[in-house]
């Protein structure tokens, strides 16, 4: 499943119901449960793939992220 029109700051607020936390912000936000960390480029719309990738690092599959939005 490809996630579109999803911007940085949503996939935050998603990752962020699952525990990860904001560790670094700049051109990228990074973030961290303790166990995965992920990297979220801050843009207005990601990269459906790029997103994609970003959900399996953070050990999500991509049923469980569309809970989260």
């Amino acid at each position: 499943m490809l996630f579109t029109d999803i911007s940085a700051e949503r996939a935050v607020r998603a990752f962020k119901k699952v525990g990860f936390r904001i560790i670094t912000r700049g051109k990228h936000i990074g973030m961290s449960d303790g166990t995965h960390r992920i990297t979220i480029p801050d843009h207005q719309r990601l990269n459906p793939y790029t997103l994609k990738a970003i959900i399996k690092d953070a050990g999500l599959t991509d049923e469980q992220f569309k809970d989260l939005l």
